[in-house]
């Protein structure tokens, strides 16, 4: 059975309640029969979202989730705005606190927010607008269909009559809401605030300065800690001599923290107290700790690669998918290309290393945290800590930079168990940069050996991919797995799909696109070289392989690809990029050459186009085309054309020297000079289309990503003849 899309599932239990504000006005509070959520509207769960609006007419949404920078601060306020029909202007945004029970489910993750909210959104916005309308009429005995709104104000149109929202607001909020799934929404043609390009709800703050970063946190008599961890993953602490860290200048405390949960929650540290970051790293450096590292022993990402290598050699593992005889079909093939891709550990390296400011008293923690997901954090802390959620505060900052990184709660843990032992102390735990390269939760590396089988005619028949992959136990970790549902199956007849996991102590995570930011390159790299064998063109073997209206897969309550892969909305962005980057005439060889890509994640089709120069070792993107169908409103064009870039450039960094090596579970990478972000100097011009379809809107912080790599290494392909198969193209 297919998962219900949170779009579907609202209930009679939804509903929007009205209430009188102390100082006049109206409070707005959304309930929905269940969260909002990757897993849908699940029953029994209730999101709250507050809007006020005061006799002034000044309307205040609060923004229930974290802001990374994907800009759902601007675009889900912009919905309740829209529906509403007040004046944007006007329009003051705050951001919430962590609360449970008025939220559900506060996070930001896997581009859901926007399809996750669309329409609940849009629904509370219609209704109040409704309520005020109600209350006009009964002030003025003119009929409700008589009247209507625009800019914050109801008018009657026959006689000029118009009354403010604010003069409106206290009789409104006695009134009865609407049943939220037959309120009338507007018709997009008349949309006046969702699709036009907006500034950030809090752009101008973070331009100004103003402190709302967690690193920006400060309190009177805070004190700053850091934490030394094992050198390498999968060490476990044996003994402290802590003596001289005591006694340096400014230190107030040395801590011992136990590790609790696994790597993913809090790893064996110790944790230097001063008053000021300077003194406590100086201190740190005074440390003696002796580790246990028999874990960490051969693991390296050289071994790896050779583990990998005999796996495929061997062809050992297990099928993840296998649909009729990929090896009879391969062996009466006319031709039959091979070929082994791989890719390496990525570091998310967010700007913002990780920090968290916490105070414990009287039994309560305080904390300030930029997080992606608050209520993992509070959770474990109660878990592990003894903390009850209850008795905990949690302040959600303004986030320099997620990409999956702050969806673990590790820096958060370790701020509240030093400040539980430093009661009544406020304490900002502060990484180094060394330290989160060091302590990251990688996307995991990959190999993938490929064969494929063409007709006569230059048909794909069969395909075969062999995929090892990294995990524990046997199990390939969440973020390095491969769905069985992976282009191109069920476009191909003979079809398998096999893995095999090599146990890592090296802690994985999500990063922007997980999974495809990887699998993408190696796929279409690697169908490139099948449509040249077959006497064409990628997006041409991509039409074909597309041909017809043809569902893929179902919608799951998986992160990423997990969803229905459709066919025509395939094609659509493929035959549009290839317009509008003007395919079919460019040029090819010669160190000049243009290169194709494209995949499907987190419910976004986009095809990509790379315009690309290669001068001796120098290589240069010149253009990139994207076209995007990520449903049929583009919410906040402004934020939306950021992310979409944003994401590119993110690939192109990945691509061009992005890679995380270790010898004996120890990271070779330390800072920026060895694992280098993309800068000016690789950006190229981005062009950008969006190919609206009658389909819902979806998220695009992360879609645009994948099919921006493997674009760039076909079209050296095209210029040079030289296939990538490894990445990144330079190590640092």
């Amino acid at each position: 059975m297919k998962a219900t899309s949170p779009l579907q599932a609202l209930d009679r239990r939804s509903f929007l309640k009205a209430t009188a504000l102390a100082g006049g006005g109206m409070a707005l509070s959304l309930s929905l029969g269940g969260g909002s959520s990757a897993q849908g509207i699940e029953a029994g769960g209730t999101l709250t979202n507050f809007v006020t609006i005061d006799r002034s007419g000044k309307v205040t949404i609060t923004a229930k989730n974290p802001e990374i920078g994907q800009g759902v601060m601007t675009s889900l306020p912009m919905l309740i705005a829209e529906e509403l029909d007040c004046d944007w202007a006007k329009v003051k945004v705050v951001q919430a606190d962590y609360d449970a029970a008025r939220y559900e489910r506060q996070r930001a993750g896997g581009s859901f927010a926007i399809p996750d909210e669309y329409l609940p959104m849009r629904r509370a916005g219609a209704a109040a607008r409704a309520m005020l309308v109600e209350a006009a009429a009964n002030a003025s005995g003119i009929a409700a269909s008589e009247l209507s709104t625009k800019a914050g104000f109801v008018r009657h149109g026959a006689s000029g009559r118009e009354w403010s929202y604010g003069e409106l607001a206290d009789a409104a909020a006695l009134l009865r809401a609407p049943d939220l799934l037959n309120i009338p929404l507007k018709d997009p043609k008349l949309f006046r605030i969702i699709g036009k390009p907006t500034t950030g709800a809090d752009s101008h703050r973070v331009l100004a300065g103003e402190a709302l970063f967690g690193i920006d946190a400060n309190m009177p008599g805070m004190l700053h800690a850091v934490v030394e961890t094992s050198p390498a993953h999968g060490g476990k602490l044996k003994s402290v001599d802590d003596s001289a860290a005591r006694a340096a200048h400014g230190v107030v405390a040395v801590i011992r923290l136990d590790g609790v949960g696994g790597p993913s929650v809090m790893p064996d540290g110790v944790a230097v107290v001063a008053t000021n970051h300077w003194y406590a790293e100086q201190a740190r450096k005074l440390l003696k700790l002796e580790w246990d590292l028999s874990a960490s022993k051969g693991h390296s990402l050289d071994a790896y690669a050779q583990r990998a290598a005999q796996s495929h050699d061997a062809r050992s593992g297990h099928d993840l998918r296998r649909d009729g005889d990929p090896a009879a079909a391969l062996t009466n093939s006319a031709k039959v290309v091979k070929a082994r891709y791989s890719y390496p550990f990525i570091a998310h390296a967010t700007l913002e290393p990780q920090n968290c400011t916490a105070v414990f008293k009287d039994g309560r923690l305080e904390m300030w945290a930029p997080t992606q997901t608050p209520g993992r954090g509070v959770s474990l802390i109660a878990e592990h800590l003894g903390i009850p959620a209850r008795n905990q505060t949690l302040h959600i900052t303004r986030i320099g930079g997620g990409f999956g990184r702050r969806l673990f709660a590790d820096f958060m843990v370790q701020a509240a168990a030093i400040a539980k032992a430093m009661p009544g102390k406020p304490v900002q735990l502060l990484w180094s940069r060394e330290e989160d390269i060091k302590r990251d939760y990688y996307r995991p590396g990959g190999w993938h050996s490929f064969e494929a089988g063409i007709d006569d005619t230059g048909k794909l028949t069969a395909f075969t991919d062999h995929f090892v992959t990294l995990g524990e136990g046997g199990k390939a970790h969440r973020s390095a797995g491969m769905p069985p549902t992976h282009f191109p199956a069920d476009l191909v007849p003979d079809l398998q799909y096999r893995h095999e996991v090599i146990d890592t102590v090296i802690p994985m995570g999500p990063l922007r696109a997980p999974s495809s930011n990887a699998l993408a390159f190696a796929f279409q790299g690697f169908l490139d070289e099948v449509a040249e064998a077959g006497g064409k063109d990628l997006p041409t073997l991509m039409l074909e392989l597309c041909a017809g209206d043809q569902v893929v897969g179902e919608d799951t309550n998986a992160w990423g690809s997990g969803f229905a892969f459709r066919t025509k909305r395939a094609r659509g962005v493929i035959a549009h990029v290839m317009k509008q980057s003007g395919w079919i005439s460019q040029p090819r060889g010669g160190g000049r050459g243009f290169g194709f890509g494209f995949y499907f994640s987190h419910k976004g089709y986009f095809a990509e186009v790379a315009d690309v120069s290669v001068s001796g070792s120098e290589t240069k993107v010149n253009r990139i085309w994207v076209a995007a169908d990520v449903g049929s409103q583009i919410v906040n064009p402004f934020g939306a054309e950021a992310q979409v870039t944003g994401a590119v450039i993110d690939g192109l960094g990945q691509l061009f020297g992005q890679r995380i090596s270790f010898q004996d579970g120890a990271i070779e990478q330390q800072n920026f000079d060895t694992f280098p972000l993309a800068r000016i100097g690789v950006t190229p011009q981005i062009d950008i289309d969006w190919v609206l379809t009658d389909n819902p809107p979806t998220g695009l912080g992360e879609p645009a990503l994948p099919p921006a790599i493997p674009a760039v290494t076909n079209a050296i392909y095209a210029a040079t003849g030289k296939r990538i198969r490894d990445l990144p193209l330079n190590r640092a």
